[in-house]
Formats: structure tokens, sequence, C-alpha cells
């Protein structure tokens, strides 16, 4: 049989698999204390849960089933579903994709990631340090997968250059030359994925999960203040700034298959970064006007509600306006992006049309074609499901059959919820994972007696630390095709780094949560 033979029928079983327990669900007695809805809305969750875990078919077209199922199954009508898939959370990630396509099309994301890895300095763990620190920044902003594989090849450049000019315990041969790749290669390879994947976490629009516990935390709880930008960047920035260190110190000390510092190489070793520096040529008009737009951009989320300093309070810009509850993060990201658009940065007739890029910072093509139209509909599938959660009374039925939660302490529940998660993303996509189990996470923290957020932020983080195989994110697979890395190296280095991301998160959890936002 061959691969694709076994692919379809692997998807004809999850699609019919799918509809079975669909129906089953529906065919079963009602449940003690579940509304009719209820237990509908339950059906067209497992159906869904199936369709999306086992990929049975792209997982936009899943997303779209509420429009179908709610109004059938008389859970919501139409005009209450589709509003949800245009929650301005989906404009948010819009906003900010189109500034990192931006970033992208004028290739200022690679000179920003070139100049932090020059910073960081020439040593063997220095410049692995320097592409982490590179990969979870620009990861905080653009796509974590366009971040690895901008810097893949750059990194295995390095490596090869390295190993060609380096002795290993005073030898150079052909064999040394083996090793050193082996373990500097290892090393860097799992260290672009690990941390592109820790940055992601850093922002609101750094990786869907994100996204989706910002609208999820939303529709489930509109009494409570929503998390802003900002916010969700005090409480996840320490985390990356902790793990990422963790993360070099470990693969560096452990992983390696020969310590590191037997390594000997010239510092001229590092000019391959500077050579990469110097074949940008000097920086242009529309990377400064990109890197203008984007650091604006980050200051206006930053500044845009009052911001306390200790003793000082810093205005925010909003409440320049009589009504600035009427702006948030997603209309600065709407006007950013719309202003990329319409930004010329040409302004002679000899320079006017020769630019293949273009004449703008952005164009439609470029957004149309890059845009990953897809997850902006999981997105609105995902808040159509929060919103019959809500609507339904599922939330507080689920939360019922979970009371036995409330006679375990805090620490170990949140460090199950991590553990659950991380391993359960190991062979499922984060994002559908985390629309999947989120609203349980909500319920289950207020029938313990606990803030939804206890439960529902560490399960999100939990999301996107999953480090073991290379189908369980994008920067893993990607430096897998490297062909330096192999799954048993990837398992072994990535198991113990998803008990350290489980502890941390439970740590921060528990330390920051309930100053920050509660």
């Amino acid at each position: 049989m061959s691969n694709l033979q076994f692919l379809f029928k692997k998807k004809i079983f999850v699609l019919v698999g799918g509809v079975v327990l669909f129906l089953i669900i529906l065919l079963i007695p009602l449940p003690e204390g579940m509304t009719f809805s209820g237990k509908r809305l339950l059906a067209v969750i497992v159906l869904m849960a199936c369709w999306w875990i086992g990929e049975g078919t792209a997982i936009a077209i899943t997303a779209l089933l509420p429009l179908i199922l709610f109004p059938i199954l008389g859970i919501m009508s139409s005009k209450q579903v589709a509003p949800n898939y245009a929650n301005h959370f989906v404009f948010l990630f819009l906003g900010g994709f189109m500034i990192a396509l931006a970033m992208e099309k004028w290739n200022f994301h690679k000179r920003l990631a070139l100049w932090i890895i020059v910073l960081t300095g020439t040593g063997i763990k220095q410049i692995i340090l320097g592409f982490m620190i590179a990969s979870a920044f620009l990861s905080m902003w653009i796509s974590n997968t366009a971040t690895t594989m901008m810097l893949l090849p750059v990194g295995m450049a390095v490596v090869a250059q390295v190993a060609r000019q380096s002795t290993l315990n005073g030898r150079q041969d052909e064999f040394s030359e083996r090793q050193v790749i082996e373990s500097m290669g290892l090393v860097l390879m799992l260290g672009l994925a690990y941390s592109a994947s820790i940055g992601g976490v850093g922002t609101l629009i750094g990786t869907a999960p994100n996204i989706v516990f910002a609208g999820f935390y939303k529709n489930l709880y509109p009494e409570n203040p929503e998390i802003s930008f900002v916010e969700w960047m005090i409480m996840a920035i320490p985390v990356v700034i902790i793990f990422i260190p963790i993360v070099w110190i470990y693969l560096c000390k452990f992983v390696s298959p020969i310590p590191l510092n037997q390594i000997e190489f010239a510092e001229s070793s590092g000019d391959i970064i500077k050579h990469e520096l110097t074949s940008l040529g000097k920086i242009t008009r529309p990377e400064k006007m990109v890197a203008c737009f984007f650091s604006a951009t980050a200051l206006m989320w930053i500044f845009r509600k009052p911001l306390e300093l200790g003793s000082i309070t810093v205005p925010g810009w909003s409440s320049l306006f009589s009504n600035p509850e009427m702006f948030n993060d997603s209309t600065v990201a709407m006007v950013m992006g719309i202003l990329l658009m319409v930004s010329p940065v040409h302004f002679s007739r000899e320079e006017i049309g020769k630019d293949k890029r273009g004449d703008f910072l952005l164009d439609w093509k470029t957004v149309e074609t890059r845009m990953p139209w897809g997850i902006l509909l999981l997105f609105g599938g995902g808040f159509a499901l929060a919103s019959g959660f809500t609507k339904t009374g599922l939330t507080g039925w689920i939360g019922d059959q979970l009371t036995v939660l409330s006679s375990f302490p805090l620490w170990v529940v949140v460090l199950c919820v991590c553990l659950i998660i991380t391993f359960l993303t190991e062979l499922t996509s984060n994002t559908a994972t985390s629309t999947i189990i989120l609203p349980v996470m909500g319920a289950a923290a207020i029938v313990a007696g606990f803030h939804p957020l206890m439960f529902m932020l560490p399960a999100t983080l939990s999301a996107s630390f999953a480090f073991m195989l290379p189908v369980a994110t994008p920067p893993n697979a990607i430096v897998f095709g490297s062909g330096w890395v192999t799954i048993p190296a990837m398992s072994r280095a990535g198991f113990a780094l998803n008990l350290i991301g489980a502890a941390l998160v439970t740590t921060l959890t528990l330390l920051f949560i309930q100053t920050l936002f509660l």
C-alpha cells in the first residue's frame, strides 16, 4: 500500500469515525444536569476534535462546521454564530501578520536576526546563544515556521565552517570534523527549533494558541477585564527570558555528544555571519521604514492604556480621545497594516516601477498569497465554540464533573494540566488542542475554587512547549529535515525539556498570575 493510499484511508476513517461519535452522543440519554442544547454542542465538539486531531480534513474546513451545525441543532442562530469569525482578535492576528510580511518582504527580519547573533559573540556557545535569542525574538512577531526556515541555512553554514576550521582535542581530520558537525549541529538545530517555540509565547500574536486563549477568555468570562497586549507580555516575557538560558545550558552541557569546550577554532570562524550581513548591503529605505512601523506598533500596543511604573503612571495614548474604551490592540494592528499598504518606498521617477518587490511597503498580492487564512477561520471556529459553551451552559456541567480537583493542592493540579497539554501537543496541533481544552480548563478552575486564569494560562503556554517529536511543531519538523537531528536525539532532549517547561510554567503561574491579574 502506497503512502497516498494509506493517508486517504486514514482520512476516511477519521471523517467517518467523527460522524459516528457525533451521532452516538446525540442518541444517548441526556446526562443529569446537562441541557439538550449542551448535549448537542458536546456532539459538535467531539466531531470537530476528532477531525482536528485526526487531520481528517483541513483545519479551516472543520472550523466552519459551527456555521452549519449550530443552527441545524438549535444551539445558536446563524446571526449569532457568524460574528465570531470577525472577532477583533482575528484582526489583531491579521494586522500583526501584515507587519511580519512587510519585514519578510524587505528582508529586515534577517538583518535583525544577524545583528543579534553578532552582538552575542563568536565563541561556539555564544554563537548558539545568539541564534537562540534571534530565533526567540523574531518568533514573538513573525511565525516560528518562517523564523526557523530563515535561520536554518545560516546556522548550517556556520556549523560547517566551524567544523572545517576547528580542532578537536588537538586533532583536525575528517573524523574530528564529522564529530564537530554532529555535536554543534545537533545543539544549534535543536536550539533554533526550541527557542522559536518558546519565543512565540512572548506576545499575543506570537503563536496561535495565545490568540485562541484571549478570544476564549473574553467570550467565556465577559465580566472579567480583557487581557491586553502589554499585560500578556508582562506575564509571558519572564517565561521566555528564564527558559531560553535554561534550554541553552541544558543543550550545551547535556545534549551535545562531545563537550563543546573541547572544540577549538579561530575567532574568524564567525566571519560567515558578518559575510551574511555584508551580503545584505547597506540598510535600505524600505527596511528603515519597516523598522519604524514595527517599533511604532510595539510602542502603541504597550502604551495604549495607562501604564503604572511603581509610583509613576504613564498615561495611555487612547486617553487623548473622548472614547478611549473604543480602542483595542486590534485597532493598532489594523491601522499599521493599512498604513503599510499605502506607504510608498520610491519617490523619484527613476525608481518607480523598477523594484520587483513593488513600490509600497506591502502589497495585497503578498498578503493574499502569504496570509494563513485557514488559521483565521480556525480562530473563528474556536470563538464560535466558546460562544456555544456560554449559551448552552455546557461549561458549568463540565465543571461539575471536575469537582474532584478541589481536593488536590493547586500546584499539583496546575502541574498536571501543564504535563497533559505538553505531551498531548506532541501528537496534535497546539492550536486545535487549545481550542478544545481551554473551555474545560476554565470550568475546572472555577469548580475547584480558583480564577479561570489559573488553569487557562498554564494550558496555553504549555501548548507551545512540546519538544520531543518532529510532528509536535513546525520548527521541530524543519530542523529534523536538516539531517543533523535524529528522532531519538530529539526525543531524549525534548523529554527533559517538556518536564522543565511544565515545572517552570507551574512555578511562574503560581508566582505571577495572582499578582498581575487577580
